[in-house]
């Protein structure tokens, strides 16, 4: 298989470096909801793309197909699509209640305020 083949496995290594890069760096919080959120998306990337057949139908026996794809981790994924935005919401509603008790989103600014 060719590079142009595993451009898919590029692009999810791609998305998981730039997510955690971002969650990692970044001291705002939704900055960091952001970087879980690109990091999420390389996930899902890594679970979909593999389960595409070219040739594949769906899997429903009938004469004359012989290649079936899997629809397993496209379930699987529609799951998680769910939960991560359920997770983000509740992420997003916990940084407004932070930011009405500290009155910042910056993670420097609410750990300062902690110490004193």
């Amino acid at each position: 298989m060719s590079l142009a083949g595993h451009f898919s496995y590029f692009a999810t290594i791609s998305l998981m470096i730039a997510g955690l890069f971002i969650v990692m760096a970044r001291g705002n919080l939704i900055k960091k909801l952001v970087g879980l959120g690109i990091f999420q998306t390389s996930v899902y990337l890594l679970y979909v793309a593999p389960g595409k057949l070219i040739g594949g139908t769906a899997p429903i026996i009938q004469e004359g197909f012989a290649v079936y794809a899997n629809p397993l981790p496209h379930v699987l994924i529609l799951t998680a699509i769910v939960v991560g935005v359920a997770t983000l919401a509740l992420g997003l509603a916990l940084v407004v209640r932070i930011r009405e008790a500290y009155g910042s989103i910056e993670e420097d600014d609410i750990l300062a305020k902690d110490r004193e």
